[in-house]
Parts: structure tokens; sequence; C-alpha cells
């Protein structure tokens, strides 16, 4: 008789969910602390007194806060509400792709180890999407450069074709003349 598999525990969070909350700050991809703590299912204040209390595993290339600009510019995009009415009172933490697998050295729950698995694919999968962007950007601007030379000779064409007629006066006249004709209009 065999065994079957070991079921996979299906994922805590949705694909989609995470790729959403991945926002490109200071040039870097990177989640927000109030992000990361609804997908772990924590209060805010409880992720971040968990990585001040390991402070020294996350440097500032794991993790930075926001200035008020980055923050205020932030929330006008995800229409967050201001601290008047219950927002954020301190500026939001961001994490980088290194500081969220660094949380997970931090936050030891089967849930937080679960989403983190999925937040690093998420991460995997943007990389990814990103190189097959840029991929097509350098194919079409490769076919730009081929076909633009092939191509010039039409456009050049057609200008010329758009360009004004030369004034009508300026060119000799084609066809025949009588005599008397050509007597009346030297005499005007």
């Amino acid at each position: 008789m065999s065994v079957p598999a070991p079921k996979r525990p299906s994922a805590p969070v949705a694909p989609d969910a995470i790729a959403h909350r991945i926002h490109l700050i200071r040039g870097q991809r990177v989640m927000l602390d109030r992000d990361l703590a609804a997908l772990y299912g924590v209060p805010t204040k409880a992720l971040n007194q968990a990585v001040r209390r390991h402070r020294a595993r996350f440097p500032e290339d794991f993790m930075f806060q926001l200035n008020r600009k980055e923050a205020a510019d932030l929330r006008s995009q995800s229409v967050t509400s201001s601290p008047e009415h219950g927002g954020h009172r301190y500026m939001p933490h961001a994490f980088t792709e290194q500081g969220v697998a660094m949380l997970s050295s931090v936050l030891r729950s089967p849930r937080a180890v679960a989403v983190n698995i999925e937040i690093m694919r998420a991460f995997v999968r943007l990389r990814q999407l990103l190189a097959t962007h840029a991929d097509l950007a350098r194919k079409l601007a490769e076919l730009e450069r081929r076909y633009d030379a092939k191509f010039r000779v039409v456009f050049d064409a057609i200008r010329q074709l758009m360009e004004p007629a030369e004034d009508a006066g300026s060119r000799p006249e084609i066809g025949f003349r009588s005599e008397a004709r050509r007597s009346a209009e030297a005499t005007r």
C-alpha cells in the first residue's frame, strides 16, 4: 500500500493580496509595516516592537522609516486617513525584500512563516515580470532601429508629397500659343 504524499498547506494569503502591497519608494521595492502586520495577523505596533527589540538585524538597506513627504505621497495614493481621524501617528517603516526575509527570524509563528514564503514568491514574480518587460522594450527598440532605415525612404516620399506645390506663375506654361495670343499678352 502506498502512502499518499502530504498535502501542501494552502497559502494563508492570496498572491494578489501581496503584489499590490509592494511599493516603489526611494528606488526600491518595499512593503510597509502596516501591510506586513495585516498579512501576518498582528497589530502594527507589535510588529514594530519586535523589530525594535532586534534592531541590529535591520540595517538601513533592509528597513527604513519614511519621511513626511514620502508618507504624504503614499497617503494621497492610497487614500488613507490622517492622524486626526485614526491614521498613523508615526511615520511608517518600509521593509525591502531582505528586510521582509529577516522578519521571519523575528516573527516565528506558523502564519508568519507561511506568509513570508508567499511574500518571497511575490517578490520573485515581480522581478521576473519586470525582467520580461525590460526584454520586450529592448526587442522593440531593436526592431525600430532595424526597420527605421528601410522605412525612411517611404517617410521621405510622404514628406515630399506633403510639401506645398511651387507657385504656378514661376513655372513655364506648357502647350502651344498662337501668335495673336502672344502679342495680346505682351501689350497688357
